[in-house]
């Protein structure tokens, strides 16, 4: 199968996913409506425990659907599979054990050893407390470690 095929697969497989989000992020809110309509007393106290579950869960299919969105516009824009760390292909492999990658193996695992705001390139800016720093010149004697105390 051709990675033009192999993409076009997955395609289906995205919208096939974020409809079934969405059939179970509208059902979960109008039962919860439904819900609190209904129940009253100590009801209420006993079904709370249930109930906290619910939003904790619309919440991971929630950013579940964003990130699927985000694919499908990709797809749109021909930018689907292309890893936003190195710029190279995503293996389709690993398109298909995570729909929505943004990062092949290798920047995946960058990314999580650096945490949030990861774009695959050094960036050393955050180093210096100046603002401007277009000109100055740093050395590894000129950064003083914080304090451990």
């Amino acid at each position: 199968m051709s990675r033009h095929d192999a993409i076009l697969s997955l395609h289906q497989i995205l919208v096939t996913r974020r409809d079934a989000l969405r059939k179970a992020l509208a059902g979960d809110l109008s039962a919860l409506k439904e819900f609190r309509a209904q129940t009253s007393g100590d009801t209420v106290d006993l079904a709370a425990q249930e109930a906290d579950v619910s939003p904790q869960l619309a919440e991971v299919e929630s950013e579940e659907l964003e990130y699927l969105e985000e694919a499908l516009e990709k797809m749109r824009d021909g930018r689907f599979g292309i890893c936003e760390g190195c710029g190279n292909q995503i293996p389709i492999a690993r398109l298909s054990a995570v729909l929505y990658a943004k990062y092949c193996i290798n920047c995946q695992r960058q990314a999580e050893r650096h945490g949030p705001g990861f774009t695959g390139k050094s960036n050393w800016s955050h180093l210096l407390d100046t603002p401007d720093t277009t000109d100055k010149e740093v050395f590894l004697d000129d950064i003083e470690p914080e304090s451990l105390s």
